[in-house]
């Protein structure tokens, strides 16, 4: 279901400043409590469009996965605040602990998912989403339970990425939602290819962001996105304890009813680091081209990339980014 001959966009290694940026703006809330507390009360500001069956799609790991969104604090946010939602996953492109279905429930054992029931959405079979206004693809296959659900909460722990130069909202609904066999083949592989990891730079960031189009257009408007900004290793989750060492410090917590203000923010944020703070994790975002996700969601119409930035720690102040991480402690150097 590909467009004949698409030509990639270009751009994904350079950063577009605030200023340079154009049209409208959206809502975008911060905190910097890294908590459980955090977690719950910036939901709230977000949450009220999530009705009927609510599927959580967040990043659950592989086994003993150092990085990821704390299981406590979703723990309380499902138990307090979504009763009755369900976390969802789909079985991973590479071999390892989440490959097959039952690989695949051994390691949300092991890390600790059992408070809730998960939903390996492509465990029984596939379902194709339109790709509304896309030149790689009109459809995309996900995993099939996907259309179980009637919202859809973005819960993402935001890093880096070997593939996508970061990893926020974007991706993961991206890869996310596709399923393990024939969904993420189509993004990361070119149909005859030997190597399942040929497409890259600008074509991989617009084959996933078409991917997450899908997602969000199928949910809109029941979906929400929060951006977990903390443990930021330049590696993403699926590479569990192989993951390279922290050096990004932890910033905080976003929120939005836009994907792309909310993974634009997020960037924002590790730019507006020192130089010392930032450097690893800006150089993993531009020399993979990432930011090609940022301006890719624009030109599909998914939102904004200008927005304002709420504090909800001091009374919902209208903030910078500079002032969201003036007070950013340095990631603690390994021993």
């Amino acid at each position: 279901m590909t467009n004949p001959k698409p030509i990639p966009g270009a751009g994904g290694d350079r950063y577009l400043p605030y200023e340079a940026r154009t049209g409208e703006e959206s809502t975008v809330y911060f905190t910097r409590d890294l908590s459980a507390d955090g977690l719950r009360r910036i939901f709230r500001r977000v949450g009220d469009c999530l009705t009927g069956r609510v599927a959580v799609k967040l990043h659950t790991g592989e086994p003993h996965g150092p990085n990821i969104i704390p299981r406590p604090w979703v723990e309380a946010l499902l138990h307090s605040d979504l009763p009755g939602a369900v976390i969802v996953e789909t079985n991973s492109y590479y071999e390892g602990g989440r490959y097959t279905t039952q690989q695949h429930r051994e390691t949300l054992a092991v890390n600790g998912w059992t408070f809730c029931p998960v939903d390996i959405l492509d465990e029984e079979g596939t379902v194709m989403l339109p790709v509304k206004g896309g030149k790689w693809f009109t459809q995309m296959s996900m995993g099939g339970h996907l259309t179980d659900y009637d919202s859809l909460l973005v819960l993402t722990h935001f890093k880096g990425h070997s593939k996508g130069g970061f990893g926020g909202s974007d991706k993961n609904i991206g890869i996310g939602c596709a399923d393990g066999r024939v969904g993420k083949a189509m993004i990361h592989t070119t149909p005859g290819s030997s190597d399942m990891w040929d497409i890259s730079n600008e074509e991989f960031m617009e084959r996933m962001t078409e991917s997450a189009k899908a997602v969000a257009d199928h949910f809109a408007p029941r979906i929400a996105f929060v951006n977990v900004l903390r443990n930021m290793s330049v590696s993403c989750d699926c590479e569990g304890t192989a993951a390279e060492p922290v050096v990004t410090p932890n910033i905080g917590i976003l929120a939005s009813l836009d994907i792309l203000a909310v993974d634009q923010a997020s960037v924002d944020l590790v730019y507006a680091l020192k130089e010392e703070d930032r450097h690893a994790l800006v150089e993993r975002i531009e020399s993979r081209h990432g930011l090609r996700q940022l301006t890719y969601m624009k030109e599909l119409g998914m939102g904004n990339d200008r927005y304002q930035l709420i504090d909800i720690d001091y009374e919902d102040r209208c903030i910078t980014v500079q002032d969201a991480v003036s007070k950013v402690v340095p990631f603690p150097p390994e021993k």
